[in-house]
């Protein structure tokens, strides 16, 4: 016997509201009938052509522009992909140009974009569609999958809007839209209960604008169902959806608390040389911001090392520079700034600790710089765009910045 996934009775609402029949019960959700599936539909792509968004994305259906619209909105808001849409089109504008772009520069093009991996996914992707599909983008979801770093989401927007195939795109925003219509009572933090609101966001989908369809759920999701402060009685499906019609807008989606981000402790060190360049690394040996540049980081473990008396940090400080660097720099007494940045599942702490470079120490790591051994660089700020940063890091260079400041005006 299926599980029932709703706190409702929809029958109690037929001819009460916009509800006029019932349809079948879909992974344990009753759904309402085709003459009202039809009528929502309508009413809902009729609010689409009125209010949606004009986004440089939906100005054409080429599944390459799509496809990195998709990528990028990934964990990030419409209003900060605009610029970065832009100027990654601009420096790859094909495929084959992101297929045979060179790592650095397209980690400097996504830089504070965050999420690396996806668009490293991007590229093994492109690579694929250029030895598999001889350099077209597939036109069926069974190859579209195939795609690095394309999962069912992504597979279903691209589908939809670029080839007019009638399936979901089911991310948070659907399933919060679609929960608030059924009163779903299903975990979207389980992925085994997607497959629920994948089902009814196919017996949803309009089959012949499936595109506009899945575009009008992400409109609705981002203004009138947003998670908080939602204003659902200006919405245009307000008669439809049983959230609304019953007052429980806010109870709407279910959803368990993640698992809390674990702090970590950091001393960024800020190591200049004679010329008042700072030395850089790249990140080569690590899964987080792998081939990205920071200053060098220690690792403190716990806070209580953070919070280590001064004298004690500095034998710390500089016991940690000569056994991973093989240099003594000579540190000033107290740190220059602090920061703070928040990964999914982890919470950086950054002290920044600033120490000038001897002689011998700075020749020895430009010894290593020659060698080609380490991925090491000096760096002054005029050549930042030069490298390829992380957010987090750009917060460090920032931080220098207001110390380096602070300086001047004493």
């Amino acid at each position: 016997m299926t599980e029932v996934n709703q706190d409702i009775d929809l029958s109690l609402y037929i001819n009460q509201s916009a509800i006029q029949d019932l349809g079948p019960v879909i992974e344990g959700v009753q759904v309402w009938g085709p003459v009202t599936n039809q009528a929502f539909r309508k009413t809902f792509l009729e609010w689409y052509d009125k209010e949606s968004r004009r986004l440089p994305w939906r100005e054409s259906k080429d599944p390459y522009r799509i496809w990195v619209s998709e990528i990028m909105l990934q964990q990030t808001r419409v209003e900060t992909v605009i610029d970065y849409y832009a100027r990654f089109l601009s420096a790859f504008p094909t495929i084959k140009d992101l297929a045979e772009a060179k790592e650095d520069q397209l980690l400097k093009v996504w830089e504070g974009l965050g999420y690396y991996s996806r668009v490293r996914n991007m590229q093994v992707a492109a690579q694929q569609i250029m030895n598999d599909y001889d350099g077209i983008f597939p036109d069926n979801l069974a190859d579209i999958k195939k795609l690095k770093g394309i999962g069912p989401y992504t597979a279903g927007a691209i589908g939809s809007i670029a080839f007019n195939i009638p399936v979901p795109a089911i991310d948070g925003n659907a399933m919060r839209v679609i929960a608030r219509l059924f009163m779903i009572n299903a975990d979207i933090q389980k992925p085994a209960n997607r497959k629920i609101f994948e089902a009814v966001g196919q017996y949803l989908v309009d089959p012949d604008r499936p595109g506009d369809f899945n575009q009008a759920i992400m409109d609705l999701g981002s203004s009138f169902e947003t998670p908080k402060k939602a204003m659902p009685e200006l919405s245009p499906l307000r008669d439809y959806t049983l959230a609304t019609l019953t007052g429980t807008t806010d109870t709407y989606p279910i959803k368990s608390k993640k698992a809390k981000a674990k702090p970590v402790y950091y001393q960024a060190l800020i190591l200049q040389n004679a010329k008042g360049q700072v030395l850089i690394e790249k990140r080569t040996q690590h899964k987080l911001l792998n081939n990205l540049w920071t200053a060098p980081l220690i690792e403190l473990g716990t806070k209580a090392n953070q919070d280590l008396p001064i004298t004690e940090k500095l034998d710390f400080l500089l016991a940690e520079s000569k056994q991973n660097y093989g240099i003594s720099p000579i540190f000033m007494r107290k740190e220059i700034g602090q920061v703070k940045h928040v990964f999914t599942h982890l919470i950086w702490h950054i002290q920044l600790a600033y120490g000038q470079l001897t002689g011998e120490d700075e020749q020895r790591i430009n010894m290593l710089i020659a060698s080609g051994e380490e991925d090491y660089a000096w760096v002054a700020p005029h050549q930042f765009e030069d490298y390829a940063f992380p957010t987090v890091q750009m917060k460090v260079w920032q931080a220098y910045e207001n110390y380096q400041e602070m300086q001047k005006n004493k």
